[in-house]
């Protein structure tokens, strides 16, 4: 592998891995938001701390560096492929932070992110999925499930059976991985409900 193509996936690694609900909630003076709620570091955890200006830092900080990965791969001259591979290290990156001993979020903004920077129509069908979940049932990880589940689908249709799409399906499933436990909370009926209060 070209040594400029192993940068760009070191590089968008280490730009994934930049934990924003740690830093919004340094910033904004509020506790780690890995010692309450379900422990994740990600909007929908620090959103339990009351507090939605640093729901809405992380939301944004997360989901910007999914976007800039691609785009700055574009940039650089990298061709399609390669901008696809950089947003999942840049993905990658944010689930299993090296700041964080590789444990970190869930990945659902920073994967927006992505989808956004790859095509904005499949980001927009998988919003919109998200939105009406998480509207009817009042679960973000209900939400997140649904659209990891469509965006495969949305880029087949889009770029056909290309690397993107791969790309897109690998990050799908770590995805659900990652939301192995709400799934079963989900269906014990267990699982909080968006605004919940930390606990």
């Amino acid at each position: 592998m070209p040594l400029d193509h192993v940068l760009l996936l070191i590089g968008a690694y280490l730009l994934g891995s930049i934990p924003f609900a740690i830093v919004s909630s340094r910033l904004l003076g509020l506790e780690d938001p890995r010692r309450y709620g379900s422990g994740n570091p990600g909007a929908t955890n620090v959103l339990r701390s009351g507090n939605k200006k640093a729901a809405a830092l992380t939301l944004l900080g997360d989901c910007l560096k999914g976007l800039l990965a691609v785009w700055l791969a574009g940039m650089l001259g990298f061709d399609p492929t390669w901008c696809a591979l950089a947003g999942l290290a840049a993905f990658l990156g944010h689930v299993f932070t090296i700041f964080l001993r590789f444990n970190g979020g869930k990945g659902v903004a920073t994967a927006l992110g992505v989808l956004a920077a790859l095509d904005y129509r499949i980001a927009l069908s998988c919003l919109a999925i998200w939105i009406a979940t998480a509207y009817f049932s009042r679960y973000s990880s209900a939400a997140a499930v649904a659209a990891a589940v469509a965006a495969p689908a949305a880029s087949l249709l889009v770029f056909g059976p290309q690397a993107t799409s791969l790309a897109v399906l690998v990050m799908s499933a770590v995805l659900l991985w990652r939301h192995s436990a709400n799934i079963k909370r989900l269906m014990a009926g267990t699982e909080s409900r968006i605004g919940a209060k930390k606990g």
